[in-house]
C-alpha cells in the first residue's frame, strides 16, 4: 500500500473512532444529564418549583438573550455573574444567616471559628445531599430542607427585583450591564427563578453514590464543598505529558520525512489567462457583503466592550433601551460568523469552477438566489433576535423567530432552519461545478475529494444544532450546540481551508501535486484526531460524565500538537511570495495565510491551551481568558484566511487591474496589531487578574462587581481602546480598498467590464 493510500485509510479510521466515541458519549450524557424533578418541594411535600416552571424559565432565560446575558455553568458572557455560581453564593449567605439567627440568635458573621466551621458543615451536608425520589407512578420528587427553602425565597427576591425594574437595584443592574426591565413580566421572572435554581442546584447537588456534583463539582466554592476533583487533576497532567508526546513525534516526523525542492515558477501567472466565468462574477457580492458584515460586527464590539465600564450608556448616550448588551453581543458574535462563512462560501463558489473548467447551467442563478438567501438569514435572524430580547414575542414564538439565547447559534428555530437550508443550496452548487474534477484521475485528485468532503460536512454539519429540542435539558444542549461550534466551524471549516489553499497554490504552480497530496491528507488526519474527540474540552462541567474530562483532556491536548510547529509552515508560506515577479499580485493574500498560521499558534495553541486542560478550566471557565482565546483564534485564525481567500478569490477577478498595495498594507499590520493589543493589553490581563480572584476568594468572587468594576479591570477595559481603534482602521482600510476596487471596476469600459469583477450579477 503507497504511503497516500495509507494515509486516506488512517484518515477514514480517525472519522470513524472518533464519530463513534463522540455517538458513545453523547449516549452517556443522555443518560448521566441532571435529572429535572416532576417537582421541587419541601419535606411536607408542599410545591416549590414543577417541571414546568424549570422548561418554562429556561425558555424565559432564552427569551432574554441567555448566554448573551451572564453565563450559565461558566457558558456565555462575561459582565453580567455567571448565574450558577451567583445564585449558589447567595443562597449558601442566606442559609448560614438563617441557621445562626436559629442557633445562636447572631448573625454569621459574628460567630466565632467554631461555630462558623460547624454551620458550614451543616450547609454543606444540606446542600449536596441527592435526595431525588422515584415515585412509583413514575413521578420524581426532589425534597428540600426548610432552611434550604427560607433561603432560596430570599434570593429568588432578589431575582425578581433584578430582572425587573426595582429602583433599589438600579446600580446592580448598571454594574451587570442590563437593561432596565430585563423581564418585565412578574410570571416570566418567577418561572426564571426556577430555572436558574435547577441549575444551581445540579451543580452542589453530589451524582448517587459518588463524591462530586452533576458539573463536577463546578463551580470552586471552597465554602460549598466544591474542589478540584481527582478526575481534574490527573487528566491535566496526562494532557501535559500527551501533548509533549505529540510534539516530539510530529517533530521526528517531520525530521525524517523527504523535503522535496519546490518547483520553478511559470514566468506568467498561470491563472492570469483563465477568464472568470458567469458565476465566478456573481461571487464579487458575497465579498463585498462579507466585508460589510465585518465592518459591522467591528462597531458593535466597540459598543459592546464599552458596556464593560458604563452599563447602560454609550459615551453618556442611554442607548440600553434600544440596543441593551444582551443585543449588541449577539450580534457581535454572530456576525463574526456570518462574514467569516460568507468569505469562505464565496470562496468554495469561486474555486469549484477553477478547478472543473466547467460552468453548469443556471450556476449564476443558484449564487445570486444563495446570495439573496444569505442576506435575508442575517437580516431577519438580526431583527428577531432584537424583538425576542425586547419581550415583544411570546416564548414560543421566540424559539421560532427570535432568540435562542445559545451562544453562536442564537438565530431563532425558523432562521437556523432556512440557514442550513442555504448551506445545502451552496452544497448543490459546488458539487455542481466541482463534479467533473472528482472524476478526474490526476494527481490533485485526493486533495479535490477531501476538499469536497469538508463542503459536504460543512453543508450537513450544522444541522447539529437542531437536535436540540425547545425543552432540551441544559446538558444535552451544550453537547450539540458545540458540535456545530467546534465541529462544524474549528473542524470541517479547518479542513475546507487547509485544501484550499494547497489547491490554490498548485494551480500557482508553487508547489507540486504530489507534495500536496500527502501534506494535506496528512495534516487533515493530525487535525481531526485530535479536534474530533477534542469537542469534549467544552463540556467537562456541563454536567457531563467523567469519561468526558478523560476523553476531552487528552485529544483537546492533541488538538494543539500540529500548532506547535506551525512556524514550519508559517515561513514556507512566507517565501513563497517572492517565488516569481508575479507573485507580487499575491503577496497580500499570501500575508493574511501567513498571519493565519501566527494566530494558529499563538490563539488557538498558546491560548487555547491555557483554558483546555481540566484543572484550568476549572478555574478560569467563563473568565476573560475564554474571550482572549475566543477573539485571538476566531478572528486571528479565521478571520484572517476569510481576508486572504477573498483576496485571492478577488484577484482572479479583478484581472490586471492595478490594486492600491498600501491600503492593503495598512490593513494588513492594523488588524494584526489591533488584535494582539486588544488581546495581550486588555483581555489577557483582565482574565488573570480574575484568575487570582477566584483562588483566592471563590468564583463566584471573580465574576462579581467587586473584581469586575474594580479600578484596575475598568483601566484595562479602558486599555483596550488602543487595540479597538488600530483595529477599527484595518477594518476601514480593508472597506476602502473594496470600494476602490469597486470604482475602478465601474469606470473601465464596458466591454473590459464584463470580464473583471461585477456585483450586480
Amino acid at each position: 500500500m503507497s504511503k497516500q493510500k495509507l494515509t486516506a485509510f488512517a484518515l477514514l479510521i480517525v472519522l470513524i473512532a472518533s464519530f463513534t466515541v463522540l455517538l458513545s458519549i453523547g449516549s452517556e450524557i443522555y443518560r448521566e444529564k441532571p435529572p429535572i424533578p416532576t417537582a421541587f418541594t419541601d419535606v411536607n411535600g408542599q410545591l416549590v418549583f414543577n417541571e414546568n416552571d424549570i422548561e418554562q424559565g429556561q425558555l424565559v432565560w432564552r427569551s432574554m438573550g441567555g448566554h448573551q446575558l451572564g453565563s450559565v455553568w461558566g457558558h456565555g458572557s462575561y459582565v453580567a455573574p455567571d448565574w450558577t455560581a451567583d445564585w449558589l453564593h447567595r443562597e449558601a449567605e442566606a442559609w448560614l444567616d438563617i441557621r445562626a439567627e436559629q442557633q445562636y440568635q447572631t448573625p454569621f458573621a459574628q460567630l466565632n471559628s467554631q461555630q462558623k466551621a460547624g454551620l458550614e458543615q451543616a450547609l454543606r451536608e444540606d446542600l449536596r445531599h441527592n435526595s431525588v425520589e422515584p415515585q412509583a407512578d413514575g413521578t420524581v420528587l426532589i425534597r428540600l430542607s426548610n432552611t434550604r427553602i427560607e433561603a432560596i425565597n430570599k434570593v429568588e427576591q432578589h431575582y425578581l427585583s433584578l430582572f425587573g425594574s426595582d429602583p433599589e437595584l438600579s446600580s446592580l443592574r448598571e454594574q451587570y450591564a442590563m437593561k432596565e426591565g430585563t423581564v418585565p413580566d412578574l410570571a416570566r421572572r418567577e418561572q426564571l427563578n426556577a430555572f436558574l435554581f435547577w441549575g444551581a442546584w445540579a451543580a452542589i447537588t453530589e451524582r448517587p453514590d459518588a463524591p462530586y456534583t452533576y458539573t463536577n463539582n463546578w463551580p470552586f466554592d471552597p465554602q460549598l464543598g466544591n474542589t478540584p476533583t481527582s478526575d481534574n487533576i490527573v487528566w491535566s497532567i496526562l494532557s501535559i505529558v500527551t501533548l509533549i508526546a505529540g510534539i516530539g513525534g510530529l517533530i521526528w516526523h517531520h525530521a525524517s520525512g523527504k523535503h522535496e525542492s519546490l518547483p520553478k515558477p511559470s514566468e506568467q501567472d498561470p491563472l492570469f489567462v483563465t477568464k472568470p466565468t458567469a458565476s465566478q462574477k456573481a461571487v464579487g457580492k458575497y465579498f463585498i457583503t462579507a466585508i460589510g458584515l465585518f465592518l459591522l460586527q467591528i462597531l458593535l464590539g466597540g459598543i459592546t466592550a464599552h458596556y464593560a465600564v458604563e452599563g447602560q450608556e454609550f459615551y453618556g448616550l442611554p442607548i440600553s433601551e434600544i440596543l441593551p448588551y444582551s443585543v449588541t453581543r449577539t450580534w457581535h458574535t454572530q456576525l463574526a460568523v456570518f462574514w467569516i462563512a460568507t468569505a469562505w462560501l464565496g470562496t468554495g463558489l469561486y474555486i469549484a469552477p477553477a478547478l472543473s473548467g466547467y460552468e453548469p447551467k443556471y450556476q449564476r442563478l443558484g449564487v445570486n438566489v444563495l446570495w439573496v438567501a444569505l442576506v435575508v438569514v442575517v437580516l431577519g435572524s438580526m431583527a428577531g433576535e432584537w424583538i425576542g430580547v425586547q419581550q415583544y414575542f411570546d416564548l414560543d414564538m421566540n424559539f421560532l423567530f427570535g432568540h435562542q439565547g445559545y451562544e453562536y447559534i442564537d438565530l431563532g428555530r425558523v432562521w437556523q432552519i432556512l440557514l442550513l437550508v442555504g448551506l445545502l443550496i451552496w452544497l448543490a452548487l459546488v458539487t455542481a461545478a466541482i463534479k467533473p474534477a472528482l472524476k478526474v484521475q490526476g494527481e490533485m485528485r485526493p486533495v479535490i475529494w477531501v476538499l469536497y468532503a469538508s463542503c459536504v460536512a460543512i453543508g450537513l454539519f450544522y444541522g447539529a444544532g437542531l437536535f436540540m429540542g425547545k425543552h432540551a435539558n441544559l446538558a444535552i444542549a451544550e453537547y450539540w450546540r458545540w458540535w456545530v461550534v467546534h465541529l462544524w466551524v474549528e473542524g470541517f471549516f479547518e479542513t475546507f481551508a487547509t485544501a484550499v489553499i494547497a489547491l490554490m497554490l498548485v494551480r500557482l504552480g508553487l508547489i507540486r501535486g504530489r507534495s500536496a497530496n500527502g501534506a494535506v491528507l496528512f495534516t487533515t488526519v493530525i487535525f481531526l484526531t485530535g479536534g474530533l474527540i477534542g469537542t469534549l474540552h467544552h463540556l467537562y462541567f456541563t454536567g457531563t460524565p467523567t469519561s468526558v474530562i478523560a476523553w476531552g483532556a487528552i485529544f483537546s491536548a492533541l488538538e494543539v500538537v500540529p500548532l506547535a510547529i506551525i512556524g514550519f509552515e508559517a515561513m514556507e508560506t512566507y517565501r513563497l511570495r517572492k517565488a516569481s515577479g508575479w507573485m507580487q499580485r499575491y503577496h497580500w493574500a499570501i500575508m493574511f495565510f501567513v498571519a493565519t498560521a501566527f494566530w494558529n499558534l499563538v490563539g488557538a495553541g498558546m491560548l487555547g491551551f491555557l483554558i483546555n486542560p481540566p484543572i484550568s478550566l476549572y478555574y478560569i471557565q467563563g473568565l476573560n481568558t475564554t474571550a482572549t482565546h475566543g477573539h485571538a483564534a476566531f478572528m486571528g485564525v479565521y478571520g484572517m484566511l476569510g481576508m486572504g481567500l477573498m483576496l485571492f478569490c478577488l484577484r482572479g477577478l479583478t484581472g490586471n487591474m492595478q490594486w492600491n498595495d498600501k491600503m492593503l498594507k495598512g490593513a494588513f499590520w492594523s488588524l494584526n496589531i489591533g488584535l494582539a493589543a486588544m488581546v495581550f493589553m486588555s483581555l489577557l490581563p483582565v482574565g488573570i487578574t480574575q484568575f487570582f480572584a477566584v483562588i483566592d476568594h471563590g468564583y463566584w468572587f471573580a465574576r462579581s462587581p467587586e473584581v469586575i468594576h474594580s479600578p484596575l479591570v475598568e483601566k484595562l477595559v479602558w486599555m483596550r481602546m488602543f487595540g479597538d481603534v488600530i483595529f477599527s482602521i484595518g477594518g476601514l482600510l480593508m472597506g476602502a480598498f473594496l470600494l476602490d476596487l469597486i470604482r475602478k471596476t465601474l469606470n473601465k469600459p464596458a466591454k473590459v467590464q464584463q470580464e473583471v469583477l461585477q456585483t450586480n450579477h
